[in-house]
C-alpha cells in the first residue's frame, strides 16, 4: 500500500516515519523545498526522541521518501494523509483551516483510482465532510472516500504513542474505506490495540473531548494545589489519594504552572468556539481556559511575592523553557508568562534548558541565554524550576550553594526533593505542599 503525508511537521514526520516502520511505502510532501532538501539530507525539523534514528532507518530501507512533488505521488497513492497545521485563528479562537482546505483542493486536481483521503490534523466537527465536498466540487467524478483519523501522539514519546496506542479512533462513511484503514493498522494487532470505527463528526470530537477532559484534570489538581497551600495540605497526597480511586487514575494529577504547548491551549479554546457556533455553551471547558491563562499570568507576581519584592536588577535562573520535558516546544510555554512578568518587575533573566534554547531564541528577548546549568546558576538570587528535565530533579542545597549569592529556590513542578533541602540554607517553595 502506498501512503502520502501531506505535510512534515510534528504529526506527519512522526506518521510518516512510523507507517514506513510498518512495511508501507511512504512519500512525505511539503511545499518548503528547504525543508524537504534537509530532510534528504538528514536533518530532522524537531527535536523527538528516536525519531532521527527512525527516520534514518527507513530512508535507507526505500520505503521513506521526501519530495516537494504532488501530482504523481497523490496520483498514485492509496491513501493520502492531510497533517498539515491547524493553528488559532487569529481574533476568533477558532482552529484556522486554511492549510487544510487547500490540501483538499490540491488532492482534487490529483486523484487518480480509488483513495482513501485521511484527515489526521486536529480539525473541528464537520471538517471531514468540508473536504469531501471540496473534492466533488472541483472533481466530480474522483473515485474516493474521506475518513477522521485524529493523532494522539504525546511530545516526547510520540513514537512509542503512534507504534503501541491505547486506541486508534477511524472515523468513516464506507465500508471499503474501513477496510483501507483497517488494513493500515493491522500491525498494531500484536498488541490488541483496540480501533474504534465510529461516523465522520464523533471522530474529529473525541479528539477534542479528549484533550480538554486532560486540560481540566491538570487545570483542577492546580487549583486544589492552590487550596492546599491556603489550608496546609499536600497536593502531593492529595494526588495519590485521588488517583488511587480507579474512576479517576492518576494521569494528568501533576500541579504545575499550567498547561501549554501546540494543543491543549488552541485545541480547548477551539472547542469552547464550536459549541458556541451550534448554539451550546460548555462552561467547564471556557472555565478551564480562563484559569489556565490568568494561572500562567500570575506566577510572576508570585516570585515577586516569594523574593519580598526584591527583585529589581536581581538576576533569576529560569531552569526549563520547553512547555514539558522531552520537546524543544515552547508554543504556549509557561515560560514565556514568567519571564515577561520577571522582565516588567526589573528583574535580569538566565535562562537554560538541555533541548529548547534555539526555539526560546526566536521568541524571548532581553534575557541571557546560559550554555550550561552551572552559568545559569552563578550569582543567581533565585532559581525558578519551570520543566522537569532529568538534569534537574537532583539539584540540592549542597549544589546549588556552590554557584547562588541568594536562597530562593522556587520549584513549580514539584520535581526536587525536600531531603535534598534539609540543612535550611535554602528557601524552597513549591505548589500546594507544606514547607
Amino acid at each position: 500500500m502506498k501512503i502520502v503525508m501531506l505535510g512534515t511537521g510534528y504529526v506527519g514526520l512522526v506518521s510518516g516515519a512510523c507507517f514506513s516502520d510498518f512495511g508501507f511505502h511512504v512519500i512525505c510532501i511539503d511545499k518548503d523545498k528547504q525543508k524537504i532538501e534537509n530532510l534528504k539530507n538528514g536533518i530532522v525539523p524537531i527535536y523527538e526522541s528516536g525519531l532521527e534514528d527512525l527516520l534514518e532507518k527507513n530512508v535507507s530501507s526505500g520505503r521513506l521518501r521526501f519530495s516537494t512533488e504532488q501530482v504523481k505521488n497523490i496520483k498514485n497513492a492509496d491513501v493520502v494523509f492531510i497533517a498539515v497545521g491547524t493553528p488559532e485563528r487569529r481574533g476568533d479562537g477558532h482552529a484556522d483551516l486554511t492549510y487544510v482546505f487547500e490540501a483538499a483542493k490540491e488532492i482534487s486536481s490529483c486523484l487518480g483510482g480509488y483513495t482513501v483521503i485521511v484527515t489526521k490534523s486536529t480539525v473541528p466537527v464537520g471538517t471531514s465532510s468540508k473536504i469531501k465536498q471540496i473534492i466533488k466540487k472541483r472533481n466530480p467524478y474522483a473515485k474516493f472516500d474521506v475518513v477522521s483519523n485524529p493523532e494522539f501522539l504525546r511530545e516526547g514519546s510520540a513514537i512509542e504513542d503512534f507504534m503501541r496506542p491505547n486506541r486508534v479512533i477511524v472515523g468513516h462513511e464506507t465500508e471499503k474505506s474501513k477496510k483501507v484503514m483497517a488494513s493500515l493498522y493491522k500491525p498494531l494487532y500484536l498488541f490488541q490495540t483496540p480501533i474504534v470505527f465510529t461516523d465522520l463528526k464523533s471522530a474529529e470530537l473525541i479528539k477534542y473531548a479528549s484533550n480538554a477532559f486532560l486540560a481540566t484534570k491538570i487545570s483542577f489538581i492546580n487549583q486544589m494545589a492552590d487550596l492546599c497551600e491556603k489550608v496546609g495540605a499536600d497536593v502531593n497526597d492529595i494526588a495519590i489519594g485521588m488517583g488511587l480511586d480507579k474512576r479517576i487514575g492518576n494521569k494528568f494529577l501533576h500541579p504545575g504552572p499550567g498547561y501549554g504547548g501546540s494543543c491543549f491551549p488552541k485545541d480547548t479554546i477551539a472547542l469552547v468556539k464550536t459549541a458556541k457556533d451550534y448554539d451550546t455553551e460548555i462552561p467547564i471547558i471556557k472555565s478551564v481556559v480562563d484559569y489556565n491563562l490568568q494561572r500562567k499570568k500570575s506566577l510572576g507576581n508570585k516570585i515577586f511575592k516569594l523574593m519580598n519584592g526584591k527583585i529589581k536588577n536581581k538576576k533569576i535562573s529560569i531552569l526549563g523553557l520547553s512547555f514539558k520535558p522531552g520537546t524543544d516546544d515552547i508554543r504556549e510555554s509557561p515560560s514565556i508568562d514568567v519571564i515577561n512578568s520577571l522582565l516588567n518587575y526589573g528583574a535580569k533573566i538566565f535562562a537554560f534548558d538541555p533541548v529548547a534554547m534555539t526555539e526560546a531564541q526566536k521568541v524571548l528577548n532581553d534575557i541571557e541565554f546560559s550554555n550550561n546549568l552551572e552559568d545559569c546558576l552563578k550569582d543567581s538570587y533565585c532559581v525558578v524550576l519551570l520543566t522537569e528535565w532529568s538534569e534537574f530533579r537532583s539539584l540540592s542545597s549542597k549544589y546549588l550553594s556552590k554557584f547562588m549569592k541568594g536562597n530562593c529556590v522556587i520549584d513549580f513542578r514539584n520535581a526536587l526533593d525536600l531531603n535534598n533541602f534539609n540543612d535550611k540554607k535554602f528557601s524552597l517553595h513549591q505548589i500546594g505542599r507544606k514547607k
